[in-house]
């Protein structure tokens, strides 16, 4: 079974727009869990414009599931920009105190609208190398970020990571345009088989949804999807336990 892993920065989004607390995360969390979903993802930034630091606490505290962070793990300590935030600790010493099940490293900057590329491990391979050996030091579960490059993903096997996932955008794309769908798509093939060859196991995520993840579910080995954007638009449409259970069976499920 591929697990359905939730991101609720979206859900953060909406709450940090009003001086208030709703939609509270853990609830909605809850509520995500009781619609079916596996896990939960958050990808705290620095300027905490979404998921802050104290969700990632709440959340860990409650939560009876998968709990994946993601986030980059060069980060280091910021001031809140607002008031009644508490400050950035800095990803890695975030990810530390929590200790989640999962943590996937992202090479995103801090301006970024989103993440949009994975590791150039030719660049930082040791560094990342030395962080996915402290946290797997203290039984987290690591994941890196990347490209559908086989030679990238080759290297991403030598940091001793115990998995990758796929930044899936230009597959979505493809998949929206029609532009060389299939040659994309048999990027993505290849890239599997070569993180399978490595004893890689496989996440993937970014703009994946309801047209497109289907297709995307028959890669061989694939363990777990994270969804967000696409998610939390559904669900203003179709109800969330409606569209949870409808993103189950685009994955297989049910």
């Amino acid at each position: 079974m591929i697990a359905l892993s939730i991101n609720l920065n979206k859900i953060a989004l909406i709450r940090n727009s009003r001086d208030t607390a709703n939609p509270s995360i853990p609830q909605h969390a809850q509520m995500c869990i009781d619609a079916g979903a596996n896990g939960i993802t958050v990808h705290p930034r620095p300027d905490q414009r979404h998921i802050r630091v104290a969700d990632c606490f709440d959340l860990a505290s409650m939560l009876q599931v998968e709990f994946n962070i993601e986030g980059n793990p060069m980060t280091g300590p910021r001031k809140a920009e607002r008031a009644n935030v508490q400050d950035y600790p800095g990803f890695i010493a975030l990810v530390k105190e929590i200790r989640p099940a999962q943590c996937t490293l992202v090479p995103d900057d801090d301006g970024q609208l989103t993440s949009d590329h994975g590791f150039d491990l030719k660049q930082n391979g040791e560094q990342v190398a030395r962080v996915v050996q402290e946290l797997q030091s203290l039984g987290i579960r690591t994941s890196l970020f990347m490209d559908p490059d086989p030679e990238q993903i080759r290297l991403a096997a030598q940091t001793g990571t115990d998995r990758i996932e796929l930044y899936t955008e230009t597959y979505a794309r493809a998949f929206r345009t029609g532009d060389e769908l299939e040659h994309v798509f048999q990027q993505f093939v290849r890239a599997a088989e070569v993180a399978a060859e490595e004893g890689l196991e496989i996440n993937a995520g970014h703009d994946l949804d309801l047209n497109n993840l289907p297709r995307f579910a028959t890669i061989a080995g694939l363990k777990e999807v994270s969804i967000g954007h696409h998610l939390t638009v559904d669900a203003i449409r179709m109800g969330l336990a409606d569209t949870v259970a409808a993103y189950q069976y685009a994955l297989g499920v049910g």
